[in-house]
């Protein structure tokens, strides 16, 4: 029986996600029994052709020449898995959709006119078929784990579709926003994280992207009269998954005239 096949490979990030793989130590070295680790240059600069049985797909598009390389990648992929906000939402990087690129570049570099660079971040889904996502910035070592272990046993992954209010349930957190009045984006931000931030009595800033129809325009009042202003409202949903369209559309909050 062929051994699967497993690749990582990296578009525009900080390359976090990647690390959190690497970071799993002993779980790899025993999960690196089961496949065969084709393509990782974050662990090896040894690369063997495709096709691959799992890729992992880690940073947002924002070159021409990553919207060629990811069609190639998912044509040599059987499961493509985007791990993390920027392959998810677009990441931190993704701000520049909101302002003037040109205006960027002329500012930042003293030859602009040699930077290729698309005028806006999309993430991977906007391109190619995704097969699953791990949200997070970085992911969830657990969750990471348990879908590699998943696909490698040829079942789906289970992958939460709720809230981050139901794994704080799960923890018997007492809620932060209720209790203490900590603004928090969990009753719209999708589970997976383990309710890492309000655990430790921090509200959650969304970094796992908006869940399946939030109802972002019932939490905003809540989030004000928690003490944000309407400039910090609109600060917290532009972090890490400012691209996720429920959180992009929402419109700006705006005081009453």
């Amino acid at each position: 029986m062929a051994v699967p096949t497993l690749a990582v490979w990296k578009f525009t990030s900080c390359d976090g996600c990647q690390l959190t793989l690497l970071d799993c130590e002993d779980e790899l070295l025993t999960l690196a029994g089961r496949i065969r680790i084709a393509h990782f240059t974050e662990a090896s600069s040894a690369v063997e052709p495709g096709p691959y049985d799992v890729s992992l797909v880690e940073g947002s598009v924002s070159t021409p020449e990553e919207v060629d390389r990811i069609a190639e990648i998912r044509s040599q992929s059987r499961i493509l898995v985007t791990i993390g906000a920027c392959a998810s939402h677009g990441g931190i990087q993704a701000l520049r959709n909101f302002a003037d690129m040109g205006e960027f570049t002329s500012i930042v570099y003293a030859s602009p006119e040699y930077i290729s660079t698309l005028d806006t971040v999309t993430p991977i889904a906007a391109h190619v078929r995704v097969d699953y996502e791990l949200r997070g910035c970085p992911i969830d070592r657990r969750q990471l784990l348990d879908t590699l272990c998943a696909l490698l046993a040829g079942r789906a992954p289970d992958l939460p579709n709720t809230s981050v209010c139901t794994e704080c349930k799960r923890r018997g957190n007492t809620c932060v926003m209720v209790a203490d009045g900590i603004p928090c984006l969990g009753p719209v931000t999708q589970a997976g994280c383990g309710a890492l931030c309000p655990s430790y009595h921090r509200g959650c800033f969304g970094c796992f992207g908006p869940m399946a129809r939030p109802n972002i325009g019932a939490l905003l009042p809540i989030l004000r009269v928690n003490g944000m202003s309407y400039d910090d409202v609109d600060r917290v949903f532009a972090t890490v998954a400012a691209a996720a369209p429920p959180f992009a559309e929402r419109g700006r909050d705006e005081p009453p005239q």
